[in-house]
């Protein structure tokens, strides 16, 4: 068996996969699987995938599915990954050609059951600069939630996971009408477990024009159930008053746009989302003028 599944949930990517297929194909190991979780493709990913199946140059499982969202795929993957570990690596991005075998090493020299897997960084393609910050060298392990507020580190960070910690929990619910959960697995996962933390690249990241990064504002009214549903998990589970309450007045924003009139009564933290009304109506309005705006991602680059 191999050590390292590489999953990548695609819809309608046929255009930009060969570079991350082209990366697989560079890995200075080949300890691990590509598995591809096609979310309904009407281009021609399918054929594209099973030519280069048939080339043998690296091991591809394909799986396709009716379209159902991002985190849709993330639960497919789950539901066949057989490996130690997993991660997932978007269909518009790609790996260092070190990226596997530094993965498998690490894991290898200082993974244990303590630990639901690792973080490393993400950096961009088109100059190289770090997503976001690097960990602080003092920096060993840390739960995901705490990276930013503790810690100071912030922006994107490519994840790997036990697999046996990722099937303890239960799939990402599918909404009728939405095609996307915010990917809060992570937030779940930080009650029990820590992740250690690595300054190595895992990923090398390039946001398309029509990925959900970019598309963020328009997300939240097509799909305000889904960001309702994380809203409270985060209201459960954040640490800081202060994030909570974020996540609160967050909460009353995606409820507005559902038109959801039980918001209080279905919140966990009901005084907490009270408290929130003014300020969650308010975001509704400056959100209402903005969500067909490119959400600007420049301040993640290290200048």
């Amino acid at each position: 068996m191999k050590s390292l599944t590489i999953f990548t949930p695609t819809y309608n990517r046929a255009y930009c996969l060969h570079l991350l297929y082209e990366s697989l194909c560079r890995q200075t190991s080949d300890d691990f699987l590509w598995l591809v979780i096609d979310d309904g493709s009407v281009d021609n990913t399918k054929a594209l995938i099973h030519e280069w199946i048939l080339e043998d140059k690296i091991k591809i499982q394909y799986f396709y599915k009716e379209n159902g969202g991002m985190h849709t795929g993330h639960n497919a993957a789950y539901a066949l990954i057989e490996t130690p570990l997993n991660v997932c690596i978007d269909s518009d991005d790609f790996m260092p050609d070190d990226a596997v075998l530094k993965i498998n090493t690490l894991w290898e020299q200082s993974g244990n059951s303590r630990y639901a897997g690792m973080i490393g960084l993400d950096i961009f393609a088109k100059n190289h600069n770090v997503v976001g910050s690097q960990f602080p060298e003092a920096l060993k392990e840390s739960r995901y939630s705490d990276l930013k507020p503790l810690h100071g580190v912030w922006g994107d960070k490519k994840i790997v996971f036990r697999t046996d910690v990722v099937k303890q929990y239960d799939p990402y619910p599918v909404f009728t009408g939405e095609k996307f959960v915010p990917l809060y697995l992570a937030l779940l996962v930080d009650q029990q477990f820590s992740f250690l933390c690595f300054n190595e690249v895992f990923c090398i990241v390039d946001y398309q024009e029509d990925g959900s990064t970019l598309n963020i504002y328009n997300q939240y009214f097509r799909n305000p159930k889904g960001f309702s549903h994380f809203r409270k998990l985060e209201m459960i589970y954040r640490k800081k008053f202060s994030l909570r309450f974020k996540s609160a007045v967050h909460y009353v924003m995606t409820s507005a746009i559902s038109k959801n009139t039980a918001f209080l009564k279905e919140s966990p933290r009901k005084l907490l989302t009270l408290a929130a009304i003014t300020f969650g109506t308010l975001l509704y309005f400056y959100l209402s003028v903005k969500r067909n705006k490119k959400r600007d991602i420049s301040k993640y680059v290290k200048k």
